[in-house]
């Protein structure tokens, strides 16, 4: 498969906290990670775990900043589309797509 340049959607460098859950041997894996970057249609991570290509994920991202006085959560759900492991340190790359766009479900209380 070859990674096409062109993006459908603008993407952001932003460092947040994300869930992401997925089925893996029979079992729900819960993975706590953060992003590199991040657009409406999907996100690139940086993770020590890998995530096999093709699998299926839910994803749930909080954001917090300056504008926002409580957090708001995002959520998604996609396919891992690519996974590169670092020449640097044993860290891996891994690029999900989503179904949807990314959407807001709530402000955290």
């Amino acid at each position: 498969m070859q990674y096409s340049k062109e993006r459908r959607f603008r993407r952001f460098n932003l460092e947040i906290p994300v869930s992401l859950s997925f089925s893996a041997e029979g079992q729900t894996r819960l993975l706590r990670t953060k992003s590199k970057n991040v657009s409406i249609g999907g996100l690139l991570l940086r993770t020590s775990d890998q995530v096999p290509l093709h699998t299926p994920v839910n994803l749930t991202m909080q954001v917090q900043g300056p504008l926002y006085h409580r957090p708001v959560q995002l959520v998604g759900e996609g396919e891992v589309v690519r996974i590169e492991r670092s020449e640097s340190d044993s860290c891996f790359a891994i690029a999900i797509e989503c179904k949807h766009p990314i959407k807001q479900l709530g402000i955290l209380t």
